[in-house]
């Protein structure tokens, strides 16, 4: 069984910076893909950013040059620094895992991961 627990999340003015974690215990794949996904009330989860075992990264349009993962000890620590952040940023951020790559866009696809953590609140004052 694989575990995820995010941190970091808080109350930020509108461009500035927060860096979320997510520490991951439990049974290791030897691929993995770990994605950071976001959703707000009312709204479908999407997805933010995904990261492979090899490293390579990967960022919807909205995150690219502003947002970036990161993972740390293999992936038993994975982060989403965030910089210049905008209000329509404001959600709840879930970390995520699937088996496998991360290429083809599957670290994008909500059915796709198999493990979730219960999520880290960020809201976004102007």
């Amino acid at each position: 069984q694989v575990q995820l627990v995010e941190s970091g999340g808080g109350s930020v003015q509108a461009g500035g910076s927060l860096r979320l974690s997510c520490s991951v215990s439990g049974y290791t794949y030897s691929r993995y893909c770990m994605a950071w996904f976001r959703q707000t009330p009312g709204k479908e989860r999407e997805a933010v950013a995904g990261i492979n075992t090899d490293g390579w990264t990967y960022y919807t349009d909205s995150a690219k040059d502003r947002f970036t993962i990161s993972q740390e000890n293999g992936k038993n620590n994975v982060y989403l620094v965030m910089n210049s952040l905008k209000p329509e940023d404001a959600a709840m951020y879930y970390c995520a895992e699937r088996a496998g790559g991360c290429a083809g866009g599957r670290w994008s696809r909500v059915d796709g991961m198999a493990y979730w953590g219960k999520g880290t609140l960020v809201t976004i004052s102007q």
